[in-house]
């Protein structure tokens, strides 16, 4: 399992498989339920292959966050 962190978008992505297996479909968890957007990832077989959570920093525990790769910089254009 892979966690990366995008502190600018406030952005998680929870990796289940290796990074960069391919996405079939995507399920968004209700937004009202779960007071924010996390986004389920499957791939063609209908296996769960990662989650995408935003509003990160409310949703996922700090020592998560902290241990993340940091992609801050390659979302941002290193600014």
């Amino acid at each position: 399992m892979k966690v990366t962190y995008d502190e600018v978008a406030d952005a998680a992505y929870i990796y289940l498989q290796a990074p960069g297996t391919r996405v079939a479909r995507m399920y968004p968890c209700d937004p009202v339920d779960v007071d924010g957007m996390i986004n389920l990832d499957f791939d063609a077989d209908g296996r769960l292959v990662g989650l995408e959570v935003l509003d990160a920093r409310a949703k996922l525990a700090l020592e998560i966050l902290t241990q993340a790769e940091n992609i801050t910089r390659r979302t941002t254009g290193g600014r």
